[in-house]
């Protein structure tokens, strides 16, 4: 019988003259903690449409997370099977 596992991700998103910043931050167990960062500038020929600024930042926070979690992973297996790891997206 299989356990299901939950892992939560938070998305902090913080705005401020024409910059956006979000941070990904996953809790995927007791120790483990990762964050991915994303920015999103407004170009100043653009309306200024704060939701898109947000939605850009988190974007990319979130891809950063994931790519911190292929490393993660790599490290993980790296330390078991002690030969080099390359995981891609």
């Amino acid at each position: 019988m299989s356990t299901a596992k939950r892992w939560t991700i938070e998305v902090l998103v913080d705005e401020e003259g024409g910059r956006t910043y979000a941070e990904a931050c996953l809790q995927s167990g007791a120790d483990t903690r990762l964050v991915g960062i994303g920015r999103a500038k407004l170009n100043p020929s653009d309306r200024d449409i704060p939701e898109i600024g947000d939605e850009l930042a988190a974007a990319r926070a979130l891809c950063d997370l994931g790519q911190r979690l292929l490393v993660s992973a790599a490290r993980d297996i790296q330390a078991v099977t002690h030969e080099p790891v390359r995981l891609s997206r």
